[in-house]
């Protein structure tokens, strides 16, 4: 039940992994541990994989990328955390359904069209397992997105005989016709006709490629540069009419094997998104204020301004994570209400590295390095969409463990940055390798530090305390491990400082009336809970245990009942009510209530007894 309300889900799904594992192992958390970091080596070697074939072609890039990836300190969180199996457990799917999708493509082909579907079977097995990182994680449906994206971008790039066609789609017959390109291909230079030659050629890559059930068994090939061709001028009033007349359908007919893909995919995508809501009911997870404060703003600018920040904020724990929390909510990052904000400089910042970046990946496109850039981009950014509030609001400030698949983009990014700057750095005679091991060095010895906060539950809360004083969450958890150890003096502390720096937290008033001694003060505590939350079971249910010590059962009775109502599986408010109408002689609608209990809280061992007692007491 306690991974059930972490994750926010009941989907049977996402928690049979954790079930899998306490059938094998039982409740030690040691072997939760385990699995988790048995899941991020498997990471580390898919995304290893991912980049030696799709992404670099120097084989030690892909290693030094997933190096870099197994001991960034942001991941942290989502390998020690129980509840971060599901953003691990999501991105090794979304590699494999991306792996799978690449291997669909014909990547062997060179023509005038988009690459045909060389395997059905692939592309079916693509869509399982991005279903399968969907269930698991909600960001793990981007990846359809990221493989669309990417076939168009460069598997249909690499594909195309004359690759500006994606571009400017023209008729290579039409083209022909109006001499804007020679009727007769340049002879081969060394003898063989044009199409021996590319018989030839697609042999060499068969060869390259001898085990084709394999994923993306082989680098595409690189299709050598056309000579350059004059272009007659009387055939550029042909190009200009036919860019007019004839583009959208000529494109349609060049590009018709990727939109039938895509057609597919995106079909596929919004059944299993239906699919999606229907199993949560219907219905989008609710949240409160507390969770994600500039959610709640009524005015539009703070909203915006907040939530572009964030993104710049995100990308700096990715760059220089320094200062890490296992949460960020409640004040831990004020709003952003004026354009005069300082903090509007990141933003800006980050918007200009973007620009960039895009521009930096279309002018790759002519020496073909695109793809660095290209499935950098794609991994840091679209794993990010559903974290980012555009289309919907999320239960977070920030959350270390979302950046887990995004991450991947980040180090795809960083080490093509290393290999552009290797050059430079070299004619000062430093060499990139050390300065790339001097990081990794402080990027594990972060991790380890960060490993040891979560050590215990102690740890981590005290850590959060030092880490983000003014963050009235971390306040709250720490005074309820030390509400839990009997530690009642310096839990009063710090339930009054999450007051302090969030007033409306009815949690922590109805937290600390259970801790104070005066009857009355206790009842102010829950009164002012129920006025900012009246829905709050803890806080009815305390006041109506109180009104049942004083005497007050009418107003205890009715107290328990809402109690009940909102929290349906809180066993101890069955048993308190049901003994209180059992005192009442009330005894058809105590037994009521206690069937009820056992039906909701079907666990509750302390529920079952007290029914035992009182089938036993009346007889």
């Amino acid at each position: 039940n306690g991974i059930r309300r972490s994750l926010k889900s009941s989907n049977g799904f996402v928690l049979f992994p954790y079930r899998l594992n306490i059938l094998l192992a039982g409740m030690n958390p040691l072997y939760f541990h385990a699995v988790n970091v048995i899941l991020h080596c498997l990471v580390t070697l898919v995304l290893m994989y991912t980049c030696d074939k799709a992404v670099f072609k120097d084989c030690r890039l892909a290693f030094v990328t997933a190096l870099f990836f197994a001991v960034h300190p942001i991941h942290t969180e989502a390998v020690t955390g129980i509840v971060g199996r599901a953003d691990v457990l999501a991105c090794l799917l979304f590699l494999l359904a991306f792996l799978s999708y690449n291997r669909s493509v014909d990547q062997l082909y060179v023509g005038e069209h988009f690459p045909p579907t060389a395997s059905p079977f692939f592309l079916l097995l693509s869509l399982f397992l991005g279903t399968c990182a969907m269930l698991v994680k909600e960001t793990g449906v981007t990846v359809f997105g990221v493989c669309l994206v990417y076939d168009f971008f460069s598997l249909s790039y690499n594909g195309l005989k004359f690759p500006h066609i994606i571009f400017f789609p023209f008729s290579l017959p039409f083209l022909r016709r109006n001499g804007a390109i020679p009727q007769r291909p340049v002879p081969a230079p060394w003898g063989l006709p044009p199409s021996g030659r590319e018989n030839g050629k697609q042999q060499q890559q068969q060869q390259r490629c001898a085990q084709r059930g394999s994923w993306s068994s082989c680098h595409p090939p690189v299709p050598r540069e056309q000579p350059s061709l004059p272009v007659p001028s009387r055939a550029i009033w042909a190009i200009r009419s036919y860019l007019t007349a004839n583009n959208n359908q000529n494109f349609l007919y060049t590009a018709r094997p990727f939109l039938k893909r895509a057609a597919l995919v995106i079909s596929y995508v919004i059944l299993v998104l239906y699919f999606r809501l229907w199993i949560m009911g219907g219905s989008m997870p609710m949240f409160s204020e507390q969770d994600n404060p500039a959610s709640f703003s009524p005015y539009f600018l703070t909203r915006f301004l907040t939530y572009s920040y964030l993104l710049a904020f995100n990308a700096w724990l990715l760059l220089a994570p320094i200062t890490l929390c296992y949460d960020w909510q409640v004040g831990s990052i004020p709003l952003v209400e004026s354009i005069w904000d300082v903090r509007n400089l990141a933003t800006v910042f980050l918007l200009l590295v973007m620009t960039l970046l895009s521009l930096h990946c279309i002018a790759a496109f002519k020496k073909l390095e695109h793809k660095e850039v290209l499935v950098g981009l794609l991994f840091l950014v679209f794993p990010f969409i559903p974290a980012s509030n555009l289309f919907f609001r999320v239960g977070f400030v920030v959350a270390e463990r979302v950046l887990y698949m995004p991450s991947m983009g980040y180090c795809i990014l960083f080490v093509h940055g290393l290999k552009k700057l290797s050059t430079w750095l070299n004619k000062w005679r430093i060499t990139v390798p050390t300065l790339f091991a001097l990081l990794l060095l402080l990027f594990s010895w972060k991790t380890v530090k960060q490993n040891e906060i979560w050590l215990s539950r102690e740890s981590l809360f005290s850590s959060g305390v030092k880490t983000l004083p003014h963050n009235a969450k971390v306040h709250y958890n720490y005074a309820n491990f030390l509400k839990d150890q009997g530690r009642n003096v310096e839990a009063i502390y710090h339930y009054k400082t999450a007051l302090k720096l969030y007033p409306r937290h009815a949690s922590a008033l109805n937290n600390l009336g259970t801790l104070t001694k005066d009857v009355v003060e206790a009842k102010d505590y829950y009164r002012r809970a129920l006025q900012l939350n009246p829905q709050h079971n803890r806080a009815l249910f305390n006041l109506g245990n109180l009104f049942k010590s004083q005497g007050k059962k009418e107003e205890a009775v009715i107290l328990l009942r809402d109690s009940i109502k909102y929290g349906p599986e809180f066993a101890d408010a069955y048993s308190s009510l049901a003994s209180l109408l059992a005192e009442q002689e009330r005894l058809k609608e105590a037994e009521e209530v206690y069937k009820a209990g056992i039906e909701n809280c079907p666990e509750s061992s302390d529920l079952h007894n007290n029914y035992g007692v009182f089938l036993v007491d009346t007889g």
